[in-house]
């Protein structure tokens, strides 16, 4: 493989290289590296499970304002399976160390930082390209510090799922308490999350998930997370839709990340005025809407991306929101199910993560 890419960063020399007469110096420089760092490097784009290999990285200069972490958990995205792939909007040039988010633990510092120490607990904020690797050096300002009193799983994955649905709860329309909401993809991370946060807002959530042979179960294991409706998408093919909603107002808002006639059905509920926020396109069909929705109804049509924000002056907004989830997790108000998965394990991690070993957790890496 090809690593001059990565020796820009990762450039240091080898102390055996050096004479015996300048062992202090040696000393001052590893002081100042990081450890090498066994690293999940991609060189083309292609099946994650084809083009992923572990290799080793050298040390890394780390500079007065520098913080080596080492890296403890990072979960598999369907945008990390993405990038890798090739058809995500925005990626890394290959050859690139792979993973969006994570969290590890301060190993070393440089002189100049004083907001950190070591043994601190850390989350790249913004999240950034290659959180799969044992080692990261970045400046102190990449890093937020998060409590070690959470379980190390949550830590890693609190930025890209909780943080979107948080995000799409508050950015598109003010619910109040009484209000409802309208979601497909609702056994998703994602969905869980709309579900338990809309729930602790005094918001009503209406839920459609997939027709399959497990349905009833899934139906009760939603509903346990806080879930009041929950349709599947068969269900749903009645004339009026309003009928099923038992009591609960009209949604003001509805959520699509799986698109076609799944996000038709999303439509079929919102009230007078309302807004669909789209953040997936999972059936990878395009969303249809009718001119009678347009004019008669008044709907809106919009779209969230979690990484356009986090590119934009609203990374530090987004901390506090982040702390406030990792405090719901605390306090047991918000989870989801993840499968941990060793390091050295990461292929059939990614293999479950695509789908190829049937349906399982979200899969985390640990380090």
């Amino acid at each position: 493989m090809h690593l001059s890419k990565f020796s820009t960063w990762r450039h240091c020399p080898s102390p055996c290289t050096l004479s015996r007469n300048l062992s202090n110096t040696i000393r001052a420089f590893a002081a100042a590296a990081s450890p090498p760092s066994k690293a999940l490097v991609y060189e083309q784009h292609g099946s994650p499970d084809q083009v992923l290999r572990m290799v080793d990285l050298p040390p890394v200069e780390i500079k007065e304002n520098d913080v080596c972490v080492r890296m403890m958990a990072s979960p598999i995205n369907p945008s990390d399976i993405n990038r890798m792939e090739g058809v995500y909007p925005v990626r890394p040039e290959v050859p690139a160390v792979a993973g969006y988010e994570g969290v590890g633990e301060v190993h070393s510092l440089g002189s100049a930082v004083s907001n950190l120490a070591v043994g601190d607990w850390v989350i790249p904020s913004p999240p950034s390209f290659g959180t799969w690797q044992t080692y990261i050096v970045k400046e102190e300002s990449a890093w937020h510090k998060v409590s070690k009193d959470i379980p190390m799983e949550y830590a890693a994955t609190i930025t890209v799922n909780p943080l979107t649905a948080l995000c799409m709860l508050e950015n598109f329309s003010e619910l109040t308490y009484g209000d409802s909401i309208v979601q497909n993809g609702a056994t998703s991370i994602v969905g869980q999350c709309i579900i338990q946060l809309a729930k602790i807002k005094g918001v009503s959530s209406i839920n459609i998930i997939r027709d399959r042979l497990d349905s009833e179960e899934v139906k009760e294991k939603t509903k346990k997370l806080g879930a009041d409706l929950v349709y599947t998408e068969s269900q749903l093919s009645v004339k009026n839709v309003k009928s099923l909603l038992d009591g609960i107002p009209e949604p003001l808002l509805g959520f699509n990340c799986i698109g076609g006639d799944s996000a038709s059905l999303v439509l079929k509920f919102l009230r007078q005025g309302g807004t669909m926020v789209t953040y997936g396109g999972m059936a990878k069909k395009p969303i249809t809407m009718s001119t009678s929705s347009f004019i008669f109804k008044d709907l809106s049509l919009r779209g969230f991306w979690l990484q356009k924000l986090m590119s934009s002056d609203s990374t530090m907004v987004c901390r506090p929101k982040m702390d406030y989830l990792l405090n719901l997790v605390q306090s047991g108000k918000l989870k989801y199910e993840m499968e941990l998965a060793p390091f050295s394990d990461f292929n059939i991690a990614l293999q479950k993560a695509m789908g190829k070993h049937g349906r399982h957790p979200k899969q985390v890496i640990k380090f």
